[in-house]
């Protein structure tokens, strides 16, 4: 993890927060828990509490001191709309990304009605920046579709999918507004298998659609095994990343303070001091 990533459709991850709640099916064979709860009591250890969640202010100011333009996943390791995390420390995150404008973000969530109501409200802004892209996991239609529209309805002006596991055929799919489809099986210990006309009706849709279309992986026990071919062909379209130039290092520099000046407001009204000397231990 960090400034460099084995998933396939992106270059890096950054996870402002750790640890998350299972609340769908989905969730059951969670990579990240498993990750984590490895190292659940391992003294000084980033995962030493497991998977429970936890905020990491001293990660917020991370993409501004990246110098080459990534794809970011931000938060692989948790969920940025989960209940417990604040609204305040929601817009940070929100904020970083908007400064740090030369990466391109992909922010996922299964917690779709909470990134509707946030997208149509506080974060309008960097909803509607085309470097930063919104999007929802959908793994079976009873708690996938209803995410589809919630995502929809929002102004975000780079909205995607990322359907993984896919753990049933979701039948036919409205893709009006969608920006983009990521498909894979679910790896490692129990996964459940995944059928190909289920990957082939979502890619014939895409193709209709013109949605781009990326199919990740068969999954399985030995995921790399099985590969990520379907049909003889990979599939890895995606939309175009963000082109902001890549500031000087005095602009980011000025960047950095001015973020930590704002911080330090949202959280003084927070009172939660605690923040401010993690972040500024990163300068």
């Amino acid at each position: 993890m960090g400034d460099k990533s084995k998933i396939e459709w992106t270059d890096a991850t950054w996870n402002p927060i750790r640890g998350c709640t299972k609340i769908s099916p989905g969730c059951a064979h969670c990579y990240a828990e498993t990750f984590a709860e490895r190292f659940r009591g391992v003294p000084g250890h980033p995962y030493e509490q497991g998977f429970d969640l936890k905020l990491i202010p001293e990660k917020l100011l991370e993409p501004l001191r990246w110098t080459r333009a990534r794809m970011i996943f931000v938060n692989s390791m948790s969920d940025l709309f989960h209940k417990d995390v604040e609204d305040a420390y929601v817009d940070l995150v929100a904020q970083v990304m908007k400064a740090a404008n030369w990466h391109t973000y992909q922010v996922l969530t299964k917690r779709s009605e909470r990134l509707s109501e946030m997208l149509r409200g506080p974060l309008r802004d960097a909803a509607e920046e085309a470097h930063i892209w919104w999007g929802v996991s959908v793994e079976n239609r009873r708690h996938g579709l209803p995410r589809i529209d919630h995502l929809r309805e929002t102004p975000a002006a780079v909205k995607f999918l990322s359907i993984e596991p896919l753990l049933e055929d979701l039948g036919p799919l409205d893709l009006s507004g969608i920006s983009w489809a990521i498909v894979g099986g679910e790896s490692g210990h129990g996964a459940r298998p995944m059928e190909a006309d289920w990957v082939r009706s979502i890619r014939d849709q895409c193709k209709e659609a013109g949605v781009p279309f990326f199919f990740k992986q068969w999954g399985g026990i030995r995921k790399s095994q099985a590969g990520r071919e379907l049909d003889g062909s990979t599939y890895d379209a995606r939309p175009a990343p963000g082109s902001h130039p890549i500031p000087t290092p005095d602009r980011r520099t000025t960047l950095i303070r001015e973020l930590e000046s704002q911080m330090a407001g949202a959280i003084r009204q927070k009172e939660r001091p605690t923040w401010i000397p993690a972040i500024q231990r990163t300068r």
